[in-house]
């Protein structure tokens, strides 16, 4: 990666010395690269290992509930994200606005949501990453703490934010490279289970041996299961809190990536998550002839014990390289929020340029790693593991935690009459409300009622204290909001490239290069985005949390085998379209600069050969 990124340095218009390049890589990466970015970003190890551990509790509706929780909501984003280009195009962060429009006093409230958030983010990766490292390899579990931020942090304070979409296209290839090998070794090669109908065989036997308390007839192969759905609820209210709190979404959210998301989990969580269960009467099963003990499942370990009986040690090391790749590229992202939520210019130096912005965001990213290791330390210090709110994950947590916050973030950008009072009032008076209690972290009802209380009570509250004198925001303010980089970006002979790279001609090609602070786009056109985006996020969440589970959920339907082979060739036609997205139309987007810098690189190397001669 750091050598992706010297490359860029030299042989392109980009550098992350550019504060403008590290916090939003020139507002220049395009819809495919952005879907892989939320494809990766996204795909914690939570997302693999706790999807998978959804499985093997409640059955086949756990890894969709998961996939649920998370990408309607990254779709619905693109609606704010069209309001976000039309009232605040020069922000990096919603923080940014909230601090123009309302003030201190709101911006300090909302900088604390960040932060929370990304500890929860950051816990959850390293908590669920280390432990698979340490049941794989028997690594240190405190040594795997620190040693994955900060080798993360080395190639993030180098290449700032597009180094993160680099890497996250290099690991998307792995990640989904790993899925298709367990999905055909699981279906199609593996002695041990080897076709649906065999694994379809297993599953029926495994609910007549360890049947799922709530679910239809105990079988893992329903919609129908009491718990899977508040397991769902609690995803879908979280999925909320940490798509519009978690910085590292804010500046990367497209439809087409909740989209590819979803079939990850999905996918995965079913091959992995159902395998672990069919082969607890394997005697290959690290268990056998018991199922896994609650602490184990509780550690996320069902997929790790689905890989190993699959495919031996070759399965616990693709598991450990996609865990891996998922911690890394996750971290890398939420690294990068950090140094956007730093207040250094806000208010120690209102004039810091951006060369001054991003010495100060390096030295965030460096600390942050570190605390990142203190943090799971102290996790790990207090039994807290991926099960810390049962049945599900850490995402139970952030939505009891950060729920509050969602509504009047999305107001912030979106309606005129919101208030300074009805911000802060529904913010925190809806945190109140929604209680954190030991007995809300560990029952799962209470985790989504809670949560659900401060979703709904800072939504009225907000919207009813700003109605009771309401404001009429012209958005002039937060549409002034400059770029850290405006001055160098408007002027063409202070580009970066253009007076100590000369960039050849060939390499000019598309807007990709740093925007100036007129968005080419018109109001009309951000107009038809944003009722595109209503229209697909309607869609897509009636389809996906309506019409297909809650349909078989209430007529009790158990999978006949037709459908559940109908049901797992949804999945892996869903995954390899995804693959598609995040893989292949980066490259066919930026094919044109690829051949550029080839170019480049090849002319250098040839000159060199020529003074060598």
């Amino acid at each position: 990666m750091l050598c992706l990124t010297a490359v860029q340095s030299n042989f392109s218009r980009f550098t992350p010395s550019s504060s403008e390049e590290f916090t939003s890589a020139s507002r220049s990466v395009k819809p495919g690269l952005v879907c892989c970015g939320i494809v990766s970003a996204w795909t914690w190890s939570a997302t693999l290992l706790q999807s998978s551990t959804a499985a093997y509790t409640f059955g086949v509706s756990g890894p969709w509930w998961y996939g649920a929780g998370g990408s309607i909501q990254v779709a619905m984003f693109g609606m704010v994200a069209a309001k976000v280009k039309m009232n605040a195009n020069g922000a990096h962060t919603f923080l940014e606005i909230v601090k123009v429009r309302f003030g201190t006093a709101a911006h300090i409230v909302f900088t604390v949501y960040a932060f929370i958030c990304v500890l929860v983010v950051c816990g959850s990766l390293l908590v669920g990453g280390a432990a698979t490292v340490n049941a794989l390899t028997g690594m240190n579990i405190l040594a795997a703490y620190f040693l994955l931020p900060i080798g993360i942090a080395v190639y993030v304070v180098f290449g700032g934010l597009r180094a993160t979409f680099i890497c996250d296209w290099t690991h998307t290839i792995i990640l989904f490279a790993i899925i298709y090998t367990f999905i055909f070794r699981a279906y199609g090669t593996s002695p041990e289970i080897g076709s649906l109908a065999r694994m379809y065989e297993l599953l029926t036997q495994a609910a007549i041996d360890v049947p799922v308390p709530g679910n239809a007839n105990g079988s893992y192969m329903t919609m129908k299961s009491n718990q899977g759905l508040i397991f769902g609820a609690s995803a879908l209210l979280s999925g909320f809190a940490g798509v519009f709190c978690d910085q590292a979404l804010s500046t990367m959210s497209q439809m087409l990536g909740g989209l590819s998301w979803f079939a990850v989990p999905w996918a995965f969580g079913s091959c992995l998550g159902l395998s672990a269960r069919a082969l607890q009467s394997n005697p290959l099963f690290p268990t056998y002839p018991f199922p896994l003990s609650p602490q184990q499942t509780s550690a996320g370990l069902a997929a790790p014990a689905a890989a190993a009986v699959l495919m031996g040690k070759g399965g616990a090391v693709a598991l450990l390289l996609v865990v891996f790749m998922a911690v890394t590229s996750a971290a890398s992202a939420e690294l990068i929020a950090v140094s956007s939520i730093v207040i250094y210019r806000t208010y120690w130096n209102p004039q810091a340029t951006g060369a001054e912005i991003v010495r100060v965001s390096h030295y965030a990213i460096c600390a942050w790693a570190i605390w990142m290791g203190c943090w799971a330390t102290i996790l790990h210090q207090a039994n807290i593991d991926l099960g810390w709110t049962e049945p599900g994950c850490p995402r139970c947590t952030m939505g009891i935690v950060l729920s509050p916050a969602v509504i009047p973030i999305i107001l912030t950008v979106w309606w005129s009459k919101l208030t300074r009072a009805g911000l802060l009032f529904g913010s925190i008076i809806g945190a109140i409300l929604g209680a954190i209690t030991i007995a809300n972290l560990a029952l799962p009802i209470s985790a989504v009622c809670s949560g659900l209380t401060g979703f709904m009570f800072s939504g009225l509250i907000t919207v009813f204290v700003s109605l009771w004198k309401p404001d009429n925001y012209d958005f002039e303010g937060t549409r002034a909001i400059a770029m850290l980089d405006n001055s160098e970006n408007n002027d063409p002979d202070s580009d970066v490239a253009s007076a100590e790279k000369k960039i050849p001609t060939d390499f000019e090609v598309g807007p990709t290069g740093p925007v100036a602070q007129e968005d080419p786009l018109s109001h009309d056109t951000l107009q038809k985005v944003f009722r595109r985006a209503a229209w697909y996020s309607s869609a897509m969440s009636v389809i996906v949390i309506l019409i297909v589970p809650l349909t078989m959920f209430f007529t009790n339907y158990v999978f006949s085998e037709q459908f559940y082979t109908f049901w797992v060739t949804c999945s892996i036609v869903w995954v390899f379209m995804s693959g598609t997205f995040s893989v292949i139309l980066p490259l066919l987007e930026s094919r044109k600069e690829m051949v550029a810098i080839l170019k480049r690189l090849g002319g250098l190397a040839s000159t060199k050969l020529y003074i060598k001669s």
